[in-house]
């Protein structure tokens, strides 16, 4: 059978071998019976059920992705009350600051922190949005931290498979790692991380998803979302 090779079996460095067979055309189109036995069935059925050439499993992972120009900024000391996020988020916004991962966490009785990652280039409009509207958002403090990066799990089948999140972050602690923030999606599994951290983590997680590569390209960027 004549099949086709993913790009990110080219990515990984994999060595050259059997190539992801084809999908006959016929599998999607089908007469009314099999294509409502098929709709029937398939909530409870993984890829490499509805399609047995693929294999046992079908793909799960596509690809790993890191992003070096990041930027933590955590809001300190805000009153603990309906709509302090939204007008915190508001100032930046109308800044035209793009934020990506968002955490808030109780501080003390009455207030919470606001984490938030932004693309470094945006460093300083956050500190002049925040330093202007002191007395709006009534915070107590705040602080940058430039030395963090971003690694992430990309796949569209994570939403069917378990045990995944487990994977992620057992990788990353066996060598040491420590996370800062998450973020997920149906698709994707994100972590911050200590920037001089970031190329270990990308390494210790290509190997246990099976992606090893000697190189990597950063695919993830601030604020998209990928």
């Amino acid at each position: 059978m004549t099949g086709v090779r993913s790009a990110s079996d080219f990515r990984s460095g994999r060595p050259a071998g059997p190539a992801t067979p084809t999908i006959p055309a016929e599998r999607f189109r089908g007469d009314d019976d099999k294509a409502g036995n098929m709709s029937d069935n398939n909530e409870t059925m993984s890829m490499g059920d509805l399609f047995p050439d693929l294999g046992p499993e079908a793909p799960v992972i596509s690809g790993i992705a890191h992003d070096r120009s990041e930027a933590l900024a955590t809001v300190r000391g805000v009153p603990n009350e309906p709509g302090m996020a939204a007008k915190v988020f508001t100032e930046l916004a109308s800044a035209g600051v793009n934020v990506d991962m968002i955490v808030q966490a109780g501080a003390s009785v009455g207030t919470a922190d606001i984490s938030f990652t932004v693309p470094e280039e945006s460093v300083k409009q956050v500190q002049d949005v925040l330093i202007d509207k002191h007395e709006v958002l009534g915070y107590r403090a705040f602080d940058v931290d430039t030395n963090v990066g971003k690694v992430a799990v990309v796949g569209v089948g994570m939403k069917t498979h378990s045990g995944l999140a487990a994977k992620f972050f057992n990788a990353l602690s066996d060598k040491g790692i420590n996370v800062l923030m998450i973020s997920t999606s149906e698709i994707r599994i994100a972590a911050l991380v200590p920037l001089e951290q970031l190329d270990d983590a990308v390494r210790a997680l290509h190997t246990a998803y099976g992606l090893d590569a000697e190189q990597i390209e950063a695919v993830v960027y601030g604020g998209t979302g990928r």
